[in-house]
């Protein structure tokens, strides 16, 4: 039995998934305790994300939302999809090398489960294996998925397939043979409503059209039962019905499960919906979809990170308002295979319009606003969430571009394999031949060829000794959008409060901070500092050249009636506290709840700390100036290489972050 199961179909799929994985998104694995892919803005951000959720579930729960990092700002782990969903793997390890490891491994099984989830509904759907390996292959490595693979979050998505594969099993239902009794599995239900939950603890962006699907058909399973009823008197139909007979359409046990499975899934996104629905909401976010919003024309441009298009694309990426979210190609191969599939395909006639009208609609809903203003369409369906469920990207409805664009390419590859083998079967011997199997592969190679990366792997920064022994509340210096979030991993040691952060959600707060602290040490600064609850300053020697602060090496600072400590690698200020100064607390045992709402303007003694941002002022991302050429990707500053910042420095091109109008010179996240 268990040497079965070794080598049954799905327990291969897995092997040569997770090897298939490996490969394509080499050389993570490569130096996988130093490197992060694509850059060290968001991955290094999200590396802290998952350590913390691990680390404050296990010491302190009730902390989860209020995280170490933009103190003294409250609810600060909901800026920006969680991840939750991955906090058991942060249980093992602690530091930023365990944090850079397991964000790796992660980031490898993450793809693994992209190719096994897809293969997983296509075959239940009723392709063959070599079917269902394509659109398994086209669907993990779509090369549009190369511009997000610094969002964990975005790459996170074999969940969503996988639980409607389980869905669909559990239900008896395949799209080749319908609806089939004898084949219910109350398990597999259960088990594909348990994957949509752990999906959607992931994040909101991929979450929440997840959810609207799922709504769907539950619908059409409603409508399907109430029809199926009708066609019996009602004193049997109630009778199948408890009995769960076969012939009826779902029975007792499923409808149960169905029930309770949904119940389950929307209680635990409401849940952590909460946190998202307290924090301060931003009146650009409309603004910021109409930005991202790509022209249709971005559906046939590949990403600067693919190495088959990422070359010859460069002219026609360089008219796309912000490149990084608008090149959506999910590969010429899957196209010409996808538009096969609607004429020679193993799928019937009204399953091949049905694809059709549901690819129109991922379509439309992928071009956002450049859809008759979106008005019906994108702003209707997911404009309205506040802004912290960071829906503000319709380029990300690709998924579903290329999960249907998939299937019908499942079904164009089966159509071939099977007058393949009537071929051979008339054969003697009766079997294919070396360059008819060869041909039968040739989908699969191609599809995957497109997806061959050109990530960049940049080396992670050894983490300061002085970050693990001083003691907050603290800001380290230099601070910057890019280099924040580098701080944020480097304080996975033990997650002392501290006044980084980086980010999309906080942005006017942290900006405001990096401007008042923008002359320490003086006067007016520690008196800031002193007001927001920081009793330390933490000065990186090696990363303040260059910078505003780098004369604050040297510097005494007797008079300001502050102490100085100096360590090899960092420079320690003590601010000594007012004898009036309150601060808000953010440590271990105190009170979140006494902290200011997240995003308000924190001014010195005598200011209104509720006091919201001026109109105008945008706390999350930001469409870039008015004048400035939104198609032209800004050059790094210094000659820095994309990839690899400079702590302390602003980089436009990195992250993906675009400018913002209100505060020139500042980037925010775009992930």
């Amino acid at each position: 039995m268990v040497r079965r199961s070794l080598v049954h179909e799905y327990a291969l799929v897995i092997y040569a998934g997770s090897l298939l994985a490996v490969l394509m998104t080499w050389p993570t694995l490569r130096y996988p305790l130093h490197t992060l892919p694509q850059d060290l803005a968001d991955p290094a951000r999200q590396a802290w994300q998952v350590a913390w959720a691990g680390h404050i579930l296990v010491t302190d729960p009730i902390r989860l939302w209020h995280s170490n990092a933009y103190y003294p700002v409250a609810l600060s782990f909901g800026f920006g999809d969680s991840l939750l969903g991955y906090a058991p793997f942060a249980m093992i390890g602690d530091g930023p090398t365990a944090a850079v490891l397991r964000y790796n491994i992660l980031f490898v099984a993450a793809h693994a489960l992209l190719a096994i989830g897809a293969y997983a509904l296509v075959r239940q759907l009723g392709a063959r294996p070599i079917g269902a390996a394509v659109a398994g292959v086209a669907f993990a490595y779509a090369p549009w998925r190369l511009a997000q693979e610094g969002h964990l979050d975005v790459i996170s998505a074999g969940g969503i397939p996988l639980a409607l594969a389980m869905l669909a099993r559990g239900h008896g239902w395949s799209m080749r043979y319908g609806f089939r009794p004898e084949r219910r599995h109350v398990g597999w239900a259960a088990a594909g409503w348990a994957v949509a939950t752990w999906q959607i603890s992931l994040g909101f962006s991929l979450g929440m059209p997840f959810a609207y699907v799922l709504a769907m058909i539950l619908l059409v399973l409603l409508v399907a039962s109430v029809i199926h009823g009708t066609r019996h008197n009602g004193k049997t139909s109630l009778h199948r019905f408890l009995r769960g007979k076969h012939d009826s359409l779902l029975g007792w046990r499923l409808v149960a499960t169905d029930t309770l499975g949904a119940s389950i899934f929307a209680g635990v996104g409401l849940l952590i919906a909460v946190p998202y629905a307290l924090v301060p909401d931003v009146g650009a976010r409309l603004e910021e979809i109409r930005f991202f919003s790509p022209p249709l024309r971005g559906l046939l441009i590949g990403p600067a990170e693919s190495r088959v298009w990422g070359a010859s694309h460069v002219v026609p990426r360089s008219t796309l308002g912000w490149a990084a979210e608008m090149s959506l190609l999910p590969g010429f191969v899957l196209y010409a295979l996808a538009l096969a599939g609607l004429v020679f395909s193993i799928w019937r006639l009204r399953h091949r319009i049905l694809l059709f009208l549901g690819l129109t609609v991922a379509v439309v809903l992928t071009l956002g606003t450049n859809f008759f203003g979106g008005r019906w369409t994108y702003l209707p369906l997911l404009g309205s969430f506040p802004a912290s469920f960071d829906l503000r990207i319709p380029g990300r409805m690709m998924l579903w571009v290329t999960l249907i664009l998939a299937i019908l390419a499942a079904g164009a590859v089966d159509d071939f394999v099977r007058r393949a083998e009537h071929l051979a079967a008339q054969r003697v011997p009766p079997w294919p031949g070396p360059w008819m199997r060869t041909a039968m592969l040739t989908p699969l190679v191609l599809v995957g060829l497109e997806g061959w990366n050109a990530t960049a792997h940049p080396v992670v920064p050894a983490q300061p000794a002085a970050m693990r022994t001083v003691t907050g509340p603290m800001l380290v210096l230099p601070t910057a959008e890019i280099s924040d979030q580098m701080v944020q991993l480097w304080s996975t040691s033990r997650f002392e409060s501290m006044a980084n952060g980086g980010g999309t959600f906080a942005g006017a707060r942290q900006n405001e901070l990096r401007t008042r602290v923008a002359t320490f040490p003086d006067a007016a600064s520690i008196q800031y500092l002193r007001s927001i609850g920081i009793s330390t300053v933490l000065l990186l020697r090696d990363e303040v050249a260059g910078t505003q602060w780098e004369r604050a090496r040297d510097l005494p600072v007797e008079t300001l009636g502050i102490e100085r400590q100096d360590l090899p690698d960092a420079v320690v200020f003590k601010l000594s506290r007012a004898a009036t100064a309150e601060p808000p607390s953010n440590g271990p045992g105190t009170n979140p709840s006494q902290q200011p709402s997240p995003g308000t303007s924190l001014g010195p003694p005598g200011t209104n700390p509720g006091q919201q941002p001026a109109p105008g002022i945008n706390p999350g991302q930001q469409p870039p100036a008015p004048g400035t050429n939104p198609g032209q990707q800004q050059p790094l500053p210094g000659g820095t290489t994309p990839g690899q910042p400079t702590l302390g420095t602003t980089t436009p091109g990195l992250g993906q972050q675009p400018p913002t109008p209100t505060t020139p010179g500042v980037v925010q996240a775009a992930g």
